[in-house]
């Protein structure tokens, strides 16, 4: 049981960490595309192409627009709040290949298993309660 926190535990540090990750990594490629609009915007202004407002205003209008690209990429990650649901049925034959010869275990084993399923979950609900 022991070793399934220490899993649990191990998964969530690991989303975080890749979190933290990301967001530095967005940082810095939002820093590097301000920097080269405004290299840009810069030579516009000293070929006499574009104001110095309007190069303000051009490095502006492609940061925001990156901003507003990257919230939309967002929101279609938008990650689940909870896990998926399984659901074990019971009108379903076995296979042949999972069939052992004798029909009196199986029932046994499908009962095993969502006993065992059932305890998994019950240690879950009590993880996400700690």
């Amino acid at each position: 049981m022991n070793n399934f926190a220490d899993l649990v535990q191990k998964a969530f540090y690991m989303g975080v960490g890749l979190a933290s990750y990301a967001g530095e990594r967005a940082t810095t490629t939002m820093t590097e595309l301000r920097q080269n609009a405004q290299k840009l915007a810069d030579e516009l202004v000293e070929r006499g192409e574009m104001t110095t407002e309007e190069a303000r205003q051009f490095v502006e209008d492609i940061v925001n627009r990156a901003q507003q690209e990257q919230a939309k990429e967002d929101a279609k990650k938008e990650p689940r709040s909870e896990p998926r649901r399984i659901e074990i049925l019971d009108d379903e034959e076995p296979t042949p290949s999972a069939s052992s010869g004798n029909a009196q275990e199986e029932p046994e084993d499908i009962d095993h298993l969502r006993q065992e399923v059932e305890r998994l979950q019950a240690e879950l609900r009590n993880l996400r309660q700690e």
